[in-house]
């Protein structure tokens, strides 16, 4: 694990670019297309998350000590 795995991300990271990007052009279908590729992404991220937090826990029972 790289020791810059806890400090946030530039700000220049995909997220936020995402967030900055204008709505505006969208029509009212691709507008429904990105919400579903969100939520999607959401999920896999909370899946990874909780993968992540699994396996921490893991390792932190592993090399406790007694």
């Amino acid at each position: 694990m790289d020791l810059d795995d806890d400090l946030p991300r530039k700000s220049m990271d995909a997220a936020h670019m995402l967030a900055k990007q204008d709505l505006d052009p969208l029509s009212q279908e691709e507008l429904d297309v990105r919400i579903a590729l969100l939520k999607t992404e959401i999920t896999r991220v909370e899946a990874h998350k909780k993968a992540a937090g699994a396996h921490r826990a893991s390792a932190d029972a592993l090399f406790r000590k007694s």
